[in-house]
């Protein structure tokens, strides 16, 4: 039997409330998903901060992964800015 205990995503193990883990589930695929689109396009973070209607600052908090910084909405907007789309699954 181990001393440590098994869960399904760091969040579940960094967050004891599920909501709040949930949502920062949502927001770290969200904010890998525009980080990597970035990349992909090869923006500077002026050109993101840009296209993205923020500050170079967020570009760079968003970049570094400060995922604290974000709300879910605000991601949300970042990723039609990009062009790109958001789809939900919601289960059981």
């Amino acid at each position: 039997m181990s001393d440590f205990n098994s869960f399904d995503s760091v969040w579940d193990a960094l967050e004891s409330d599920p909501i709040k883990a949930e949502n920062m589930k949502l927001r770290s695929a969200l904010m890998i998903a525009i980080n990597e689109h970035i990349e992909e396009m090869r923006l500077t973070q002026t050109e993101a901060a840009i296209k993205l209607h923020i500050t170079q600052s967020r570009v760079s908090a968003l970049s570094k992964g400060k995922i604290e910084e974000f709300r879910l909405d605000t991601l949300i907007n970042m990723v039609h800015r990009l062009g790109l789309h958001v789809t939900m699954q919601i289960a059981a």
